[in-house]
């Protein structure tokens, strides 16, 4: 199991703790009962921040086990997420 750098983690927990702030904001709109569309569309962009959180999380775990197997790095974190999300 690869365990990650909290350090190398700043960028996801901001990430998640922004998705946390939309998700209580939606929370909030159906509790006023807001337009379905409005709703929606601020599901979807917790929904996304969550999953770019994921994928971020992945491209760092996948860096740290190559450099711990002591594999060749031949990509950046950020270019191996962007291989993540181009998937998505």
């Amino acid at each position: 199991m690869v365990e990650l750098a909290p350090e190398k983690m700043t960028a996801v927990l901001n990430r998640l703790r922004r998705a946390q702030g939309q998700l209580g904001g939606v929370l909030k709109m159906i509790e006023e009962g807001r337009d379905c569309q409005d709703v929606v569309t601020q599901l979807a962009a917790v929904g996304k921040a969550i999953d770019r959180a994921g994928f971020a999380v992945i491209a760092a775990g996948l860096k740290q086990c190559l450099l711990d197997s002591g594999g060749h790095e031949t990509l950046d974190t950020a270019a191996m997420e962007k291989m993540f999300l181009s998937l998505a």
